[in-house]
């Protein structure tokens, strides 16, 4: 007889497919300390603001292609040509200000990049360097903002990012493993130092 391979617990927000499943097994709450992809990060968090993660995640691919596979340089001196092919790309979301948001942001990271060294060096300040380890039991028990969120997007917006408030900081931060949200029964949770 064959044996039946379990499932491992996961949080609950990510059972409905196992492309989900793998993102948050494989990339979800996964410290990130690499600047093309914080880029990436910030641009879809952006994409998403008032639509699901998950219609982001299904055309992260069409993104990455869409946007230079990320090449920040690149996008910072996207023209009004560009602007115009993006908005005409199926294949991502055709949003007029979340595609202008994503030009205006690169030019602003470029600026972060060139005033701190790297992405990454700033943005970890807002956790002074650290993951914010949560025990959340249930879905309802994870905050949507925080402290450290309301800081960052006071900051971010202050240096000319656009889609960056709150809310998108905070799911940006668990996104990038700068806080680990997992459910407490979640095979991924950080368990407590002892």
């Amino acid at each position: 007889m064959k044996k039946r391979q379990v499932e491992p617990t996961r949080c609950d927000w990510c059972l409905k497919d196992q492309l989900y499943k793998d993102y948050h097994d494989k990339e979800w709450g996964i410290p990130i300390h690499d600047d093309q992809k914080w880029f990436e990060k910030i641009t879809l968090d952006g994409a998403q603001a008032g639509l699901s993660w998950y219609t982001i995640l299904v055309k992260r691919d069409n993104y990455r292609r869409a946007y230079d596979y990320w090449d920040v340089s690149r996008i910072a001196a996207y023209t009004g040509k560009d602007f115009s092919r993006l908005l005409q790309d199926r294949g991502i979301v055709r949003n007029k200000l979340k595609i202008k948001a994503s030009i205006t942001n690169a030019q602003a990271f470029l600026k972060v990049q060139e005033a701190f060294g790297s992405f990454d060096h700033y943005i970890w300040q807002f956790t002074d360097h650290k993951i914010i380890v949560n025990y959340p039991q249930t879905l309802a028990d994870v905050p949507v903002t925080s402290h450290e969120s309301d800081r960052m997007s006071q900051d971010l917006k202050a240096r000319g990012f656009k889609f960056v408030g709150s809310i998108i900081c905070y799911a940006f931060m668990q996104a990038a493993g700068m806080v680990d949200d997992h459910l407490v029964s979640c095979w991924r949770k950080q368990k407590p130092v002892k």
